[in-house]
């Protein structure tokens, strides 16, 4: 409940504060690649399905796959840029402040997913909300190795205490862990 509260707060903070650099971001976005926000449907809370919404990084005709199986190439120099400083998550605030997502929890994966939604559901990870970042993220721990992300992400969720929640917060925001890997 208190987490929740937080979320509430600093997303919407982060919106207000954040709205020029959103806007910024969103015109460049639009000479990059004519189409800035990318929308997509992720597993939620309870496995409950809700599009999530980032600064678009890759080419408008990608596949619709985890990060470390799409190709290099589809990323645009843009999106390299927004990758690295992670500023391509600033979006998921909306997500964050409509209660589809929370700052921090296990990043939410894509329905073709099949082998970490098994192994999240057998952990309990869907009983959270999925976050934008979290233990496995600061860990480098990405969508490749699904048994060890759910395990992770248990990990995470049973530890989580509001200073755990704090730590990854600044760990993401002062640079720690590479962001989703993509195939070179």
């Amino acid at each position: 409940m208190v987490r929740r509260l937080f979320d509430l707060v600093f997303s919407l903070l982060g919106l207000i504060v954040g709205f020029p650099v959103l806007l910024i971001l969103t015109l460049i976005g639009l000479f990059d690649t004519g189409s800035p926000i990318f929308r997509q449907q992720r597993v939620g809370r309870h496995r409950k399905p809700f599009t999530l919404v980032k600064f678009r990084t890759m080419k408008p005709d990608t596949a619709s796959v985890a990060s470390h199986l799409a190709s290099a190439s589809s990323i645009t120099p843009f999106g390299r840029f927004l990758r690295g400083s992670k500023l391509d998550e600033l979006p998921q605030l909306w997500n964050v402040l409509t209660g589809d997502m929370s700052l921090v929890g296990p990043r939410p994966c894509l329905y073709n997913q099949v082998e970490l939604i098994e192994e999240r559901y057998r952990r309990g990870v869907f009983d959270a909300r999925p976050g934008i970042t979290g233990l496995a993220q600061v860990n480098e721990i990405d969508m490749s190795t699904p048994e060890l992300l759910a395990e992770t992400d248990q990990k995470m969720l049973e530890n989580l205490t509001l200073k755990n929640y704090f730590k990854y917060i600044v760990m993401t925001a002062t640079g720690k862990g590479a962001g989703d890997r993509v195939k070179g």
